[in-house]
């Protein structure tokens, strides 16, 4: 009998404390909330925190936060402060539901809204994955020949270029909106030039210690009897 009271006792005693600490919002899912549940986490926040809901299937878990994760916008309310998701399609991080400022990798940002190639009237920007409005560019020429030091062949690597043509310049602009030019590196193909001597290179002092052991004589000394 007693062992039974005893083992009761300490399970009132558990959901004593644990109510307590849920209360007192110290249990680690409750923190920095104002009223919190054991099941689904913070139901409202302390003052100028914003309330993230995370949904897993039917279920839903409310966390407190300073600053809403990505992907998420922060609206402040007269009852609460909640993080809502980004809404406006393709899109990485907003500053309001339908307002985009950052776009998923693949994707030009312009205005707010995400697209996969910039429409008419505006040029990308392909350092900064943006559309730049009011420019507007023709298609890349294709690449020239890979070139070092205005040669063709004689190196390993060289560098090859592509240009293409503004098609709506402005008077008021000094430099062109978007880069015209784009270059890369590439292999050369022809590592020897035509008509070009062959010459073998040596592998300093090693290579002529080798040469001397095994009594090699250069053509141009004198021939010993």
């Amino acid at each position: 009998m007693y062992p039974r009271a005893l083992t009761a006792g300490l399970f009132l005693l558990g959901c004593w404390l644990r109510a307590g600490a849920e209360e007192r919002g110290s249990l680690p899912k409750c923190r920095s909330c104002q009223d919190c549940s054991a099941d689904n986490g913070c139901l409202s926040c302390q003052h100028r925190l914003f309330l993230l809901i995370r949904r897993e299937g039917i279920r839903q878990h409310g966390e407190c936060m300073h600053v809403c994760p990505v992907g998420h916008y922060s609206v402040r309310g007269k009852d609460a402060n909640r993080c809502l998701r980004c809404k406006a399609a393709s899109c990485e991080d907003c500053f309001s539901r339908e307002f985009c400022i950052r776009c998923r990798p693949g994707h030009y940002l312009l205005k707010g809204k995400c697209y996969t190639a910039c429409p008419k009237g505006s040029a990308p920007e392909a350092r900064l994955m943006e559309c730049v409005d009011g420019c507007e560019v023709g298609p890349w020429s294709e690449w020239g020949p890979c070139v070092r030091n205005q040669q063709t062949c004689g190196y390993k690597w060289g560098t090859e270029t592509r240009t293409r043509q503004e098609l709506s310049a402005s008077i008021n602009r000094s430099e062109p909106c978007v880069a015209l030019t784009m270059s890369r590196r590439c292999r050369i193909k022809r590592r020897h030039c035509p008509g070009g001597k062959k010459t073998r290179r040596h592998r300093g002092n090693k290579w002529r210690k080798r040469q001397q052991a095994s009594g090699w004589r250069s053509e141009e000394g004198d021939v010993s009897s």
